[in-house]
Formats: structure tokens, C-alpha cells, sequence
């Protein structure tokens, strides 16, 4: 992720990489960003809940996907080639209609992924999670837009905060349990609720001290993309092991 530190008192942040320079304190040019962010991450959400109703509501598409496991591994082969090339390579993110298809593959593998996980659900819990899903996400952007703290500065913290909770999910494998397994889904949705902010208050700018450049807007809507899913998929954990 490419953050730019506030510039001078014009506002004028430099990118080096791009060699152009954006006035972040021109509105038009941040709103029509933030507009399209929102905008392709709601593309994003309505595709992968489409897949979520299907396998949730139709038994023959489940029956379907588990008579063809290859279907899965192509699945995240493709979700994991798309993710690391829009990642790392500035070129797949910003080049125009590249950086669109490479989000789409990304989005439909991750929509048929999380379509088998949700189906492994009932229906009432899925729709549950959903809601409460919504609800959190609204909530959340709406703090994120007001509150006088700059979560961006966050950053280190966030990062050192993931890998402790990769490394207790890897712990938790060999401790299997009701218990253990609630801590680490509450904790998911904890830290990916933090996240949102963080990445929602990156593409705000303004007056915060790191924003993302307009020109990231793929990379913008993927951050807000996954962390919405995450979001959903350890609430839809807490309520399915909470049930049982």
C-alpha cells in the first residue's frame, strides 16, 4: 500500500514512483475518488453475496461444488495469483482495463470461496451474519468519517497486531475447542473492524496524517473489500459455533 505523508501548505503530496504530483486539497478530485471506491466495492459486495445466497439457498449447487473439488483449488490458485499481482505490481493496479479484470477474477474467486463456507451454514445464521455484517460496516464508516482521531497513524500497530492473531490461528489449529475457537473469531472481527476505519480514513485524506493516492482507487475498494468480508465471515463463525 502506497501512503503519501502530508505535503506543504498547499497540500501538494509527491508520489516518486508515478513522478506526478496530486493536490489533495482540490475536494473535487478526492470526492469523485471516494465515489468510485464506493462504487466498485459495492459491485464487489453485491457479486460475492449473489454467490452467498446461491449456495446458501440451493442444495444442488452445494451438491454440485462438492462433486467438483478441482473447482476449488482453481478457485484460490486464482484468488491468490490476482491478489499478490494487484499487491505488488503498481502496473496491474492502475492500468485501465487491467487493473478492472484483475479485480473481478480476484472477486469471483473470493465470492465462490466464501459461497462454500457460507453454505456449510443454515440459512437463518447466514442472513444473520449478513445484517449484523451491514449494520457493523455502516456504523463503523460513519465513526470513521467524523471522530477527530487519525486512525491512519495506526498503521505499525495493526500490522504487528495481525501477526500476532495469524500466529494464535495457527496455535488454535492444535487446540481445537468451542472455546478457543469464539476468542479467535471475536478477535477477527475486532481487528478487521479497526481496519475499516483505518483504510476508510486512508481514502478520506483531508486532514489526516496518511492518505492514499486517488490514483489507487482499485487498491482502495480491495482494502474496504476485505475487510467487510472478514468482518463477515468471523461473525458468521460466532454465530455458527455459538448455535452449537
Amino acid at each position: 500500500m502506497y501512503h503519501y505523508q502530508q505535503g506543504d501548505n498547499n497540500g501538494v503530496y509527491g508520489d516518486a514512483e508515478a513522478d506526478k504530483s496530486f493536490a489533495f486539497d482540490d475536494q473535487s478530485i478526492r470526492k469523485g475518488f471516494i465515489r468510485k471506491v464506493y462504487l466498485i466495492l459495492m459491485m464487489q459486495l453485491l457479486i460475492t453475496f449473489g454467490f452467498v445466497s446461491v449456495f446458501t439457498f440451493s442444495k444442488a449447487t452445494q451438491e454440485w461444488v462438492q462433486e467438483n473439488t478441482a473447482l476449488f483449488w482453481i478457485a484460490l490458485a486464482v484468488l491468490i495469483v490476482t491478489m499478490i499481482c494487484m499487491a505488488c505490481c503498481e502496473s496491474v493496479r492502475r492500468k485501465t482495463p487491467l487493473n478492472f479484470i484483475f479485480l473481478f477474477l480476484f472477486t469471483l474467486a473470493e465470492s465462490f470461496l466464501l459461497g462454500i463456507i457460507a453454505g456449510q451454514y443454515q440459512a437463518d445464521e447466514v442472513l444473520m451474519a449478513v445484517g449484523i455484517t451491514a449494520a457493523v460496516s455502516l456504523g463503523l464508516t460513519l465513526f470513521a468519517l467524523q471522530t477527530k482521531y487519525d486512525f491512519t497513524m495506526c498503521g505499525g500497530v495493526l500490522v504487528a497486531c495481525l501477526v500476532v492473531f495469524i500466529i494464535f490461528g495457527i496455535i488454535a489449529i492444535f487446540i481445537p475447542g468451542q472455546i478457543i475457537g469464539l476468542v479467535y473469531a471475536s478477535l477477527g472481527a475486532l481487528l478487521f473492524s479497526v481496519y475499516l476505519v483505518y483504510d476508510t480514513q486512508l481514502m478520506l485524506g483531508g486532514n489526516h496524517k496518511y492518505a492514499i493516492s486517488p490514483e489507487e482507487y482499485i487498491f482502495a475498494a480491495l482494502n474496504l473489500y476485505l475487510d467487510i468480508i472478514n468482518i463477515f465471515m468471523y461473525i458468521l463463525t460466532i454465530i455458527g459455533l455459538a448455535r452449537n
